[in-house]
């Protein structure tokens, strides 16, 4: 798979194992910049312990305005090999992480299923969590199956010229919808603890964007239209202009209270009352980790 690399829709075909790299410039080895306890997710996924959240570098979408961009497109991180990534998983379970969070993985899908199998060998309990971009292909999402419990996409743009203009996917949105039905046909339902912690599903995110309520209604429509409505869904109101967005209007400026009202509003009228939505007040900085290579093996 890694010697002709069409692990996502970018099809790139380069030998990774020769030290190719693709649009994504990821190494063959999981790089990763931060592996942590992390309190910001979901409630039923942060819980009162915290998520336990690896964050992985390089990415396979050009997004302007990425919080994580010194990880995404600066590529800070460590490269580890599998060993070393399954005792970073075992780690975070004995730190009490109510689950292992990869945030980013699409690059390293082997590399990350093996690592999962290996740490699952070695006693590992907690569900692990699938957390992506959802530009991802599904026939790599099928090595997955079994191994992932939690998938947790974005849904960013039903709109091509949004997405090719902020994130350089004009094709976004036929390719993001079909990885979130193969994720929804691996882990079907949500199920929960008994303290409200998912254990199994499916939670798609969508951040609402300044001047972009177009792409909210369509998204929407196309969850209420093709997933169940007990499927959970994340309305997310945290955006900030950071990164290359700063001088790219609309996206220069944050989100007013009554676009994300209107897009709560688009939310219920369409019957899809089960999941989040949030305060304007969380959009600052404070929640974006920093990426120190805490958690990491190594000298950085």
């Amino acid at each position: 798979m890694l010697e002709n690399c069409r692990l996502c829709p970018r099809a790139c075909g380069i030998n990774r194992t020769a030290g190719q790299t693709g649009f994504c410039r990821a190494p063959l080895k999981p790089k990763v910049a931060r592996a942590s306890l992390h309190f910001w997710e979901e409630p039923c996924l942060s819980g009162d312990q915290g998520s336990g959240a690896v964050f992985f570098s390089h990415c396979n979408l050009k997004c302007i305005y990425c919080q994580n961009y010194r990880i995404s497109q600066d590529h800070y991180g460590r490269e580890v090999d599998i060993p070393t990534l399954a005792a970073i998983f075992l780690s975070l379970e004995r730190k009490g992480a109510h689950n292992i969070n990869l945030v980013s993985p699409t690059p390293y899908i082997p590399q990350v299923a093996a690592a999962i199998k290996k740490a699952r060998s070695a006693g590992l309990q907690i569900p692990v969590v699938y957390n992506s971009n959802a530009y991802e292909e599904v026939s790599a999402l099928a090595h997955l199956e079994g191994l992932v419990d939690i998938y947790l996409p974005d849904l960013k743009y039903a709109l091509p010229e949004s997405a090719g203009e902020f994130s350089g996917a004009p094709d976004y949105f036929a390719v993001a919808t079909k990885a979130i039905l193969e994720m929804y046909r691996q882990v079907g339902l949500p199920s929960f603890d008994k303290n409200g912690l998912m254990t199994r599903g499916l939670i798609i995110r969508h951040l609402v964007l300044p001047g972009q309520l177009a792409n909210t209604y369509h998204v929407l429509n196309w969850i209420a239209g093709n997933l169940p409505r007990e499927v959970c869904l994340s309305l997310m109101a945290q955006y900030l202009p950071t990164y290359r967005a700063v001088y790219k209007p609309p996206l220069n400026r944050r989100l007013t209270k009554r676009e994300y009202n209107r897009a709560v509003d688009i939310l219920l009228n369409l019957g899809l009352e089960f999941g989040y939505v949030q305060e304007l007040t969380a959009a600052d900085e404070c929640y974006v980790p920093p990426f120190d290579g805490t958690g990491v093996p190594g000298i950085f």
